[in-house]
């Protein structure tokens, strides 16, 4: 029988630290904190460590007699490793920072960077990169060992677990990209929850949820082809057949773009009578938020636009997109 394929798909989702005081929040927000730091510091030992490690044969000063294997030194004479490659960087990070973070975490993290290094090694020893570097807000990876008691309370409106025993519950919002219809389905069983990570933003939390998905089969046909054209009246004019949709008006794009440069013209204008007492950085603050502005509108309606052109074609089953008029 021929196997389902499937997609691996994350979402980011906040996340609330579901105590009742203050000061019982606070302490699971520096625990929190203390586990990335020991993260950050253990992501960067497990690269230099496996560099080292990759590199020993480069290393001009050793005598060409001298034989070497990166395995355990009992299954192999050559062997110079007490133990198993893989578990030379995990005794590490466990020696040093056992008590201070979970060991799943380590477990995760040092399984993800032996992939990443495997992976990379090539441009590694042609000089064409360099050792990745790990920042201290990086986000840290947890198994499903970490994470229990998935479920939606009703009463707090939101699906509540735990995570190494501290009780977290999600804030949805108004909920845009489906995740309430996600999380119930990793709560029924239907979707696969994966190895996940948490990151720690400006204060807040999120998690990084990594599912595991069945690729939906929309069975497009070649033949049927979708004209798309682009004009000043709507943005962007879609046709399938006799089907035909109009994306986006000239009101919610032009005017839109037109209004956002009028509004930097008066910034800009008002930039001399600004209140000063920082220099240039005080006076010109207003004017440096409006200058990305326009480009992140622009942005964010271009990536609407395709994506309800996608879906257009989808549901149509066209599966050639021609884009028209381009003299």
């Amino acid at each position: 029988m021929m196997e389902k394929s499937t997609l691996i798909l994350t979402r980011k989702i906040q996340i609330l630290i579901d105590l009742p005081t203050q000061e019982e929040r606070k302490e699971a927000l520096d625990k929190l904190y203390r586990w990335q730091n020991r993260c950050f510091k253990a992501a960067n030992l497990i690269v230099s460590h496996l560099y080292i490690q990759a590199m020993v044969k480069e290393f001009l000063y050793l005598s060409e007699g001298v034989i070497h294997k990166l395995v355990d030194e009992k299954k192999d004479e050559a062997g110079i490793l007490q133990r198993s490659r893989i578990n030379t960087t995990y005794r590490v990070i466990s020696d040093r920072f056992k008590g201070e973070i979970p060991m799943n975490i380590l477990s995760c993290l040092n399984s993800r960077l032996q992939s990443t290094f495997n992976k990379d090694y090539q441009e590694y020893w042609r000089g064409e990169a360099s050792l990745k570097n790990f920042k201290r807000d990086m986000a840290f990876p947890f198994g499903l060992e970490g994470i229990s008691k998935l479920s939606y309370h009703p009463e707090k409106k939101s699906f509540c677990f735990r995570l190494f025993q501290l009780p977290f519950k999600t804030y949805l919002g108004r909920d845009f990209t489906g995740n309430k219809k996600l999380l119930e389905q990793v709560v029924n069983g239907e979707v696969k929850l994966c190895t996940s990570q948490i990151k720690i933003e400006k204060g807040k939390i999120f998690w990084l949820a990594v599912v595991e998905i069945e690729k939906e089969n929309h069975q497009l046909q070649p033949e049927r082809i979708a004209e798309a054209s682009l004009s000043l009246e709507y943005p962007l004019v879609v046709k399938v057949g006799k089907s035909r949709l109009s994306i986006g008006t000239k009101e919610e794009f032009l005017y839109r773009r037109l209004a956002i440069q009028a509004s930097r013209k008066r910034t800009q204008a008002g930039v001399t009578y600004a209140k000063s007492g920082k220099g240039r950085t005080r006076k010109l603050k207003a004017l440096e938020k409006m200058s990305e502005l326009e480009r992140n509108y622009v942005h964010n309606r271009l990536h609407v636009y395709s994506r309800k052109l996608i879906d257009f074609c989808v549901n149509n089953k066209a599966g050639t997109l021609i884009l028209m008029d381009q003299e």
